[in-house]
């Protein structure tokens, strides 16, 4: 898929999450790699398929000293996420996926509460 397309995946499903959720989201960038690489800090291996990386300190965990930083990133790994999925309409779907995801780091939740969340959704 062309980047400008799968970028426009990115901020259609950005679009999506609710007002109030929206309201809350501060000084995060959305960025759009073509995969994971050691340069951004997380170990890559041919048997991890990383989709998408938070890296920043989470909304939970920020208090009065909190300000005056770089933003918050939040990676989307196109390659992982189109080798995963076989339609157009699948990698829709993941995209909107991963990036509820990676915001759910951003609003503090720990890897194993975003997985029983997304258990429950899929039942």
């Amino acid at each position: 898929m062309e980047r400008e397309k799968f970028i426009r995946l990115v901020q259609a499903a950005f679009q999506e999450i609710p007002q109030k959720f929206k309201d809350l989201i501060a000084n995060v960038a959305i960025i759009v790699e073509d995969r994971p690489s050691a340069d951004l800090g997380f170990p890559v291996g041919n048997n991890h398929l990383l989709l998408g990386l938070y890296h920043g300190v989470p909304l939970k965990n920020r208090g009065a000293y909190y300000g005056n930083l770089p933003p918050d990133v939040i990676f989307i790994f196109q390659e992982p996420i189109e080798k995963l999925c076989p339609t157009p309409a699948a990698i829709k779907t993941k995209v909107k996926e991963v990036l509820l995801h990676e915001l759910g780091h951003y609003f503090g939740l720990t890897e194993k509460e975003l997985r029983e969340i997304e258990l429950k959704k899929g039942e």
